[in-house]
């Protein structure tokens, strides 16, 4: 597959390259390259990032970061039979438990949210970092939510890190998540109160809270692009539908 000249290799991880060390130079180059198109595409372009992903296994499978970089590809393409295949791979030749969450995820995405509870209930989820162990009580709650558990989905949320007014990278999706399995459960003033929330601390747009928030609010954005009814543009194109004027906040 082809790579732009920018790309050198040079732009991973340090620790990543170091694993590569392991090959020959120019290999370790080739390896580098396919590696930054995964992590460059796996948002915008999964099936492009899975295409490097691929080469990069055929080129160095004996590396464990080239085959986490694998896992994550398959796991964003939804590929998840291969995905676990490919995290547990590294998961042997590192030893480290940092995979468990979302190696727990594709159990789910296999239709056995029953196997990611149990994982959600192992000893490693104890040697998870405070990031991994949220991480596993999202995977947790949602294996319930497939599970027709909504209640208990939303009993799993509660938790310190919930409760918290400090802002962690993982502050945002956990309230969104409580958030929306509230509204699931029918609890739609708490669920709006909650994503109001999920909005404060969700500083780098991670979430579509805010959209959710308009939704319950009964607001309509417009597109300032739409022509209605063949009278092309009008002023209020690109601004915002409601009720009412006074219906922007209704706390």
């Amino acid at each position: 597959m082809p790579i732009p000249e920018e790309v050198t290799g040079d732009e991973i991880d340090k620790d990543v390259r170091q694993e590569l060390q392991s090959l020959p130079k120019t290999l370790a180059e080739d390896v580098a390259r396919n590696l930054v198109m995964v992590a460059r595409l796996l948002d915008e372009d999964p099936e492009a990032a899975y295409g490097y992903s691929r080469v990069a296994l055929r080129l160095a499978s004996r590396v464990a970061a080239v085959r986490e970089a694998a896992g994550f590809a398959a796991y964003a393409t939804q590929k998840y039979s291969e995905a676990l295949a490919e995290f547990r791979a590294a998961r042997r030749m590192t030893g480290s438990v940092e995979l468990w969450p979302v190696m727990a995820d594709c159990e789910r995405g296999l239709g056995r949210p029953e196997k990611a509870l149990d994982m959600a209930g192992a000893p490693e989820v104890h040697k998870l970092d405070k990031a991994g162990q949220v991480e596993m009580r999202l995977v947790a709650a949602g294996a319930r939510r497939d599970m027709g558990q909504l209640d208990a989905a939303i009993v799993t949320l509660q938790s310190p890190e919930l409760a918290s007014n400090s802002v962690q990278p993982w502050t945002a999706r956990l309230r969104y998540a409580y958030a929306d399995a509230l509204l699931a459960a029918g609890r739609e003033q708490e669920a709006r109160e909650w994503f109001a929330k999920a909005v404060e601390s969700d500083r780098d747009g991670s979430t579509d809270a805010s959209d959710r928030l308009a939704e319950l609010d009964g607001v309509e954005f417009v597109d300032a692009l739409d022509e209605r009814d063949g009278e092309g543009e009008t002023e209020s194109d690109g601004g915002v539908e409601g009720s009412s004027a006074e219906d922007g906040d209704k706390d």
